[in-house]
């Protein structure tokens, strides 16, 4: 996008065009604004307009932009957080009532998809979480128990049947989640764009909001060219927040993630890696997560930047990598290679924010934004329209926090990643 291939690289490349949503010129009139054009922000407008209220989009850069259309593609339920942990950090009611939200995030995407006949690759044959080693093995089990005791269908699998499912590697087992799936992630947020158009919502892209002003009963929204007028307005931006958004995106540490994509394997590889077509992921603390495209390319990531030095070494270690994980690749070479930014919040789990009068939020997904972002959309959307009330959200609302030191933080996290990957010896 805008000229850049190192941000969106694959999905760039094969996703259906975008509708056309040209930048808002003039005053206009709604009842709710809803800033940012991901799958949170899509997925509330969607809701909204169906509810019948006249709801109003407004993306600074393009639809999918930001970590929307950047992602692995993963389709995954709950959080990296384990299931009693989470329960245990938000207490009750809250706690229990989001696993069992975001346990149903990946059907919801499905249903989704499905109902507006959304083309974006959808897979649903699960996703593997492989482990690596006796902790590794012992994690899945763990995180499996606590799903099954709330009765998800999670199974774990040996390392005999991993590897089948794999087509190499020396993994100790893998928890297998049916629940979970692939799709094409900026195919599936500019799907989105087009239902919510066609529900009646109106979107706006290269507009960029400058002020937010309190008018009494309305908020007035500023752009370069306009602005618009609604007594709600929805903060749809995450990590990638700006003005006057920057209190929100500032709380989330963030976390560089990059993927690579082969070409189009041959036939004899496409039927020996991942031939049943589960995305995958591993547990090593700088993980790495694999998965295969319609076309048959292998699309392989992990923390990092693809810029300056790092470009170099993330793809050479990403060479080495899959050819000790799938010898029977030969030589490797990339298609394309892109790269955006995961936000992390203190407690690794998503937030909703009453930034004022009628001014909320959602964000912080912490690396799994496809599920809960659709989910969160339409909760924020119910409470807005008055059918679900502050109490019954599935989050607390709770306050902005400021991550001290937060620039140092983030340029450790790229450092350590590119001295890990040009260290490290793989399975």
């Amino acid at each position: 996008m805008q000229g850049n291939r190192k941000s969106h690289g694959l999905w760039e490349l094969t996703a259906p065009a975008p509708p056309y949503t040209g930048p808002l010129v003039g005053d206009l009139q709604a009842d709710v604004v809803v800033i940012g054009g991901g799958y949170t922000g899509l997925s509330a407008a969607i809701h909204l307009a169906e509810g019948g209220v006249r709801v109003l989009l407004l993306e600074a850069s393009e639809i999918g932009f930001g970590g929307s259309g950047r992602n692995v593609g993963l389709v995954n339920a709950g959080m990296w957080v384990m299931p009693d942990k989470l329960s245990d950090t938000l207490g009750p009611p809250f706690g229990e009532r989001l696993i069992e939200l975001l346990g149903g995030g990946p059907q919801e995407v499905f249903e989704l998809i499905e109902r507006h006949g959304i083309d974006c690759e959808v897979e649903r044959t699960g996703t593997l979480h492989c482990a690596v080693g006796r902790r590794g093995l012992e994690e899945i089990q763990i995180r499996a128990e606590q799903w099954r005791k709330r009765g998800a269908p999670v199974l774990v699998l040996d390392a005999k049947e991993t590897r089948r499912k794999v087509g190499g590697g020396n993994y100790t087992g893998a928890l297998l989640d049916t629940r979970a799936g692939t799709i094409q992630p900026l195919a599936y947020v500019r799907g989105l764009a087009r239902v919510a158009l066609a529900a009646g919502a109106r979107i706006f892209a290269q507009t960029e909001v400058l002020t937010v002003s309190d008018m009494g009963l309305r908020w007035r929204v500023g752009t370069a060219m306009g602005s618009v007028c609604a007594e709600w307005v929805i903060v749809a931006t995450d990590a990638y927040g700006k003005r006057p958004w920057l209190q929100v995106q500032r709380e989330q540490i963030c976390l560089p993630y990059f993927n690579l994509a082969t070409r189009p394997l041959p036939d004899r590889l496409r039927t020996s890696i991942l031939p049943e077509r589960q995305g995958a992921w591993d547990t090593r603390e700088v993980l790495s997560s694999f998965r295969c495209d319609q076309s048959g390319r292998l699309v392989f990531g992990s923390v990092g930047a693809l810029e300056g030095i790092g470009a170099l070494v993330h793809r050479a270690w990403a060479i080495r990598s899959l050819r000790r994980l799938f010898p029977q690749l030969g030589d490797v070479e990339f298609e394309a290679g892109w790269f955006g930014m995961i936000g992390m919040t203190p407690n690794h789990l998503p937030r909703f924010h009453k930034l004022d009068r009628n001014l909320v939020s959602f964000g912080g997904y912490n690396g799994r934004g496809i599920a809960p972002g659709t989910v969160f959309g339409r909760v924020l959307a119910s409470y807005v329209l008055g059918r679900l009330a502050e109490k019954d959200l599935p989050l607390p609302a709770a306050p902005v926090e400021y991550r001290r030191f937060r620039a140092a933080r983030e340029a450790l996290y790229r450092a350590g990643s590119q001295l890990v990957h040009l260290t490290e010896a793989r399975l």
